[in-house]
């Protein structure tokens, strides 16, 4: 196979595993569910809630790490940095939980960081040894919470999950077991956590 072939696919892995990242799903994902509820309004608002601590402020935290040299790229590749990032966003994740509860959020939207809590507190320890995949996990979590709550119309977007898997593996950031292993967890964990919720 030449270099003219390879890296045209590259670029195109490149892309999805960049625009399909795990905060851009979450953001997604929180709208739809927040847009979803009763008072959509208010949905809405708690959904701008969770995206800004499970998203946006972890982002903020990667691209600050980043200037600093302290993550060598925003998908936090080196495993070794994942054992920092990831607790910092589960601090964040937190604080949306805490202000959730304290404010009397609905439960769907309590469901959703608690699913997100979930996959993050099964996550960490494996990744202390394994980088299982966070793109996988967070795609599949998310296609799962919406399939819950809001409709099984969602588990269509499941061959997302693959793509997103391929352009993982096509850029050499994972193996298949890893995009495999994050996607079992991601559907299990966080779908299994926001039913318990009464999702």
């Amino acid at each position: 196979m030449t270099t003219d072939t390879v890296q045209p696919v590259s670029r195109r892995a490149q892309l999805i595993t960049d625009g399909l990242k795990p905060s851009n799903i979450l953001i997604l994902e929180c709208l739809i569910l927040g847009a979803a509820q009763d008072n959509i309004l208010a949905g809405l608002g708690w959904a701008v809630v969770a995206l800004l601590f499970s998203a946006v402020i972890p982002m903020a935290y990667i691209k600050r790490s980043m200037r600093k040299g302290t993550v060598s790229d925003q998908h936090v590749g080196n495993r070794a940095s994942r054992m920092i990032v990831l607790p910092v966003i589960m601090g964040s994740v937190a604080i949306a939980l805490i202000a959730m509860y304290a404010a009397g959020a609905p439960q769907q939207m309590k469901g959703l960081v608690v699913s997100m809590m979930a996959t993050l507190l099964v996550i960490l320890p494996i990744t202390a040894f394994w980088k299982i995949s966070l793109h996988t996990a967070v795609s599949t979590g998310a296609i799962a919470v919406l399939a819950i709550g809001v409709t099984w119309w969602a588990l269509l977007a499941l061959p997302v999950v693959g793509l997103i898997g391929w352009s993982r593996v096509e850029i050499r950031d994972h193996t298949l077991g890893q995009v495999v292993a994050g996607t079992i967890v991601g559907g299990a964990v966080a779908g299994g956590a926001f039913a318990l919720m009464g999702g």
